[in-house]
């Protein structure tokens, strides 16, 4: 018997949830940081610095992903020449 590989996919339903909540979580953030109470400065600041987390958050998310599927070989190291 071989051993295939079987690559997982998510559902359309699980990425629409991802996509939504990510949505909600993005636009409550901005809008707390709107409504907040201080200087345009104090506001950009903290626009920013989501802006930030956000993008590093993506990037972490990449690493690990793809680091995971290196390990994961699911052929010889010679066999795709």
């Amino acid at each position: 018997m071989s051993d295939t590989p079987v690559k997982q996919q998510n559902t359309a339903a699980f990425y629409g949830q991802a996509v939504a909540s990510f949505s909600v979580a993005m636009a409550a953030t901005a809008i707390g940081i709107f409504k907040l109470n201080a200087d345009a400065w104090v506001r950009a600041f903290l626009a920013i610095a989501v802006l930030y987390l956000v993008t590093s958050a993506f990037t972490l998310a990449k690493v690990i992903r793809d680091r995971q599927e290196a390990a994961v070989r699911p052929y010889g190291p010679y066999e795709k020449l």
